[in-house]
């Protein structure tokens, strides 16, 4: 019986996710101009640099630290972060679309809109920070964490995640319509709201408060109606 049990206590254990492991080797400094498309940077630190409405489509950035950064409409479409910092960049319609993203730290990020459908997200830290109407939608994401952070409108539509955990953050208005989970932890998100896509949350682990939060919207789903 001892067994048993304990084989269904492994069994509830929820894979957590692998953080990134970013270490900067010594950074050269930006030397000014403008994004190229397809450029390659390569060990940089962009401080207090205003990049908005510059076009990167297909760049590369490897070993860099983007800090305090404008990047309203700034076009990075397909753009590859790999072991690398993004803290206190800021902006309104960030096009990320098709990006990879990997090993990679966003910190205190305060963005609006930004594009990141069809992205590909692998061992991503999201911390602290607010984002608004982040768009995910047919993204996939691996070893992601959202800790500390606010997500309004989040839309996780048709994505694919995989060790994603929602950590002390806050998801208002998230739409997971269409969205495959896998090993999921929303447990520790302080406010959970969910607009659509309720019956997606299979593969996904919540709290018994979280349920009670989420019964109509599965009521709804199901066609039961609660009358008293």
């Amino acid at each position: 019986m001892a067994r048993n049990g304990q084989a269904g206590r492994a069994a509830e254990t929820v894979k957590a996710a692998r953080r990134p492991e970013v270490r900067l080797p010594e950074l050269g400094a930006w030397e000014g101009g403008g994004l190229e498309p397809d450029g390659d940077y390569d060990g940089l630190e962009l401080a207090d640099v205003d990049l908005a409405g510059q076009e990167g489509v297909g760049a590369r950035f490897m070993d860099c630290a983007l800090r305090r950064c404008a990047l309203d409409e700034t076009g990075l479409a397909k753009a590859r972060f790999l072991d690398s910092v993004l803290e206190g960049v800021r902006g309104v319609g960030t096009d990320l679309s098709g990006a990879s993203l990997r090993d990679v730290e966003l910190l205190e990020a305060r963005l609006g809109g930004v594009q990141l459908h069809g992205a590909v997200l692998e061992r991503v830290l999201v911390r602290g920070g607010k984002i608004d109407y982040l768009n995910l939608r047919a993204a996939r994401l691996k070893d992601v964490v959202f800790e500390g952070c606010v997500l309004v409108e989040p839309d996780f539509a048709g994505a694919v995640l995989e060790r994603v955990e929602f950590r002390d953050c806050t998801l208002r208005g998230a739409d997971f319509s269409g969205a495959r989970l896998s090993e999921v932890d929303l447990r520790g998100a302080v406010e959970l709201g969910i607009a659509r896509g309720v019956d997606a949350l299979a593969g996904a682990v919540i709290s018994p408060g979280q349920l009670f939060e989420l019964a109509p919207g599965l009521a709804a789903q199901l066609g039961l109606r609660v009358m008293p």
